[in-house]
């Protein structure tokens, strides 16, 4: 890897800037067991704001993980599934989920200690 690994059209930047952003991993995942509507999409998360919601659907389309499906019924029914390139990402959530399971009582301790002003052991 060289020095410009992280410029910001490296594809690993790419990849990272999708997965920092809270939301998306998780719309991601709650996603992984097909299509949804905004209203359950919203009831399966819990802590997201509409405005939110839309913002991160929009954000996911517009990099090609999740495709929105507008039904042409009266009232209006819409509805999000993944990509094929949206399912590829599932891979990677699952492993920092994992991650966290498996060590995030260690991170926390760690929170923990700075907040007391103690340094690592």
């Amino acid at each position: 890897m060289t020095t410009d690994a992280f410029l910001a059209d490296c594809r690993a930047r790419l990849a990272f800037d999708l997965l920092s952003n809270t939301w998306n991993a998780v719309l991601i995942w709650v996603l992984r067991d097909g299509p949804k509507r905004p209203g359950e999409l919203r009831e399966r998360i819990g802590s997201i704001s509409p405005k939110v919601l839309t913002e991160t659907l929009r954000r996911l389309e517009f990099n090609g993980l999740v495709t929105r499906h507008a039904h042409d019924e009266a009232p209006p029914r819409v509805e999000y599934e993944l990509t094929a390139l949206g399912r590829t990402m599932l891979s990677p959530i699952d492993t920092l989920g994992s991650w966290a399971f498996e060590h995030g009582e260690e991170v926390m301790a760690a929170q923990e200690r700075m907040r007391a002003g103690t340094p690592s052991p």
